[in-house]
């Protein structure tokens, strides 16, 4: 597991009491939601977020925005929640979402967390699931009523 400190949305008095209680971002994703919420005097909801965001962050090559997409989006959690779920079903929620199709790195991403949530220990990155799901989508496709609008369209960079 990457062992990096996790990115996430605090707000300043969140930053302040994490420190007055000596909490590393990095040990963030060993606390219960219970024990965090209770040391820094925070929701439990607000906690179990915070913990899930740091705990998907910790798996190699997936960052905050496929963290939050995990947690904030698709409403997982842990690894438990999350471990029979299927990659290439979790991209067409986030489709239908967004209103858009996603970068098919999404769903190698997906599929990588998946496969974290089933074996713990794994190093594999998420373009280790890009053969998987080109094979994958080579034989069953997309739904027909998939966005037709991509997730860069109407972007201005």
């Amino acid at each position: 597991m990457a062992t990096n400190s996790p990115k996430l949305p605090l707000k300043e008095e969140e930053r302040k009491k994490l420190r007055k209680e000596k909490i590393k971002l990095s040990d963030l994703h060993s606390l219960s939601p219970e024990t965090l919420s209770e040391r820094i005097n925070i929701s439990v909801e607000r906690a179990r977020t915070l913990v899930a965001l740091c705990v998907f962050q910790r798996i190699p090559s997936i960052g905050p925005n496929l963290a939050h997409n995990v947690v904030n989006d698709l409403s997982f959690y842990t690894f438990e929640e999350i471990k029979n779920a299927k990659g290439e079903d979790l991209i067409i929620e986030l489709e239908k979402k967004y209103g858009v199709w996603m970068d098919p790195c999404v769903e190698d991403s997906l599929r990588c967390v998946v496969h974290h949530a089933n074996h713990p220990n794994s190093q594999k990155n998420w373009w280790d699931f890009t053969a998987q799901r080109k094979t994958f989508r080579e034989t069953h496709g997309y739904p027909q009523d998939r966005p037709t609008k991509s997730w860069h369209e109407g972007r201005t960079s």
